[in-house]
């Protein structure tokens, strides 16, 4: 699948899963949907595949599997899960406000 169409795919499974997402969320500030779409209206965030363009540059031949908008420290992170072509599961942590990633392993 292309890059862009796979790009597309998370987002749209992103925002349809936004409220199940939610529930499953630990403590530790993700935002839930309707913060998601204030975030991103008020430009606090670039969209979702803003951020996974940023991983897919550093890691690449991999697809989302999971994303999150989360609270960290001052600002907004994306925390991205992605599974390689290998089968690896990888953890992306890109900043929300450039994405620009900030860590991948």
């Amino acid at each position: 699948m292309p890059v862009n169409s796979r790009l597309m795919l998370a987002i749209s499974i992103g925002l349809a899963a936004g409220p199940a997402l939610a529930a499953d969320l630990p403590a530790h500030g993700c935002l839930n949907k309707a913060e998601q779409r204030a975030a991103l209206a008020s430009r606090q965030a670039v969209p979702l595949a803003v951020a996974l363009k940023s991983a897919h540059e550093h890691m690449r031949r991999s697809e989302p599997l999971r994303a999150r908008l989360c609270h960290r420290g001052d600002g907004l992170v994306y925390e991205l899960t992605l599974l390689t072509h290998t089968g690896k599961v990888r953890h992306a942590i890109v900043d929300a406000e450039n994405g620009q990633l900030i860590r991948g392993r």
